[in-house]
């Protein structure tokens, strides 16, 4: 079985959290809701892969967000794969900045409470993840 190596990192600004829906153009989970993810590359520590991705996705800088939470990896299986093996890394984070800057990986954002997660089609998991970190 095949496994990938995945950092998912939600965003809490005041009691709400941040959502992402994946565009088209990425390779997988197209039009699904997710937090902001990203693939770990070799040998990368996660907590600077989610960092990476959270600047290169909504455009909040390192020093805009604080670590609250992370959580052990989890193993994930999707339907819409099969014979793979998603390792998710979940971190939760804070900010005080709420400019969201999208870039291609997703087509739209928004502000939620935690408990509305369970009303949008998301990534596998996703709720259960967001329950742990909260």
């Amino acid at each position: 079985m095949r496994s990938t190596r995945i950092v998912t990192s939600f965003i809490k600004y005041n009691d709400q959290i941040l959502i992402l829906k994946r565009s088209e153009k990425v390779r997988s989970m197209k039009g699904l809701w997710s937090g902001v993810s990203g693939i770990i590359e070799n040998n990368e520590n996660p907590i600077d892969r989610a960092k990476i991705e959270i600047f290169e996705e909504v455009g909040i800088k390192e020093k805009e967000i604080k670590l609250v939470k992370k959580l052990e990896k989890m193993k994930i299986q999707s339907q819409q794969y099969k014979n793979h093996e998603w390792e998710i890394f979940p971190f939760l984070f804070e900010t005080k900045n709420d400019n969201i800057k999208l870039n291609w990986e997703n087509s739209e954002f928004k502000w939620i409470q935690p408990k509305e997660l369970k009303n949008y089609q998301t990534v596998p998991s996703l709720e259960k993840i967001l329950v742990n970190l909260l």
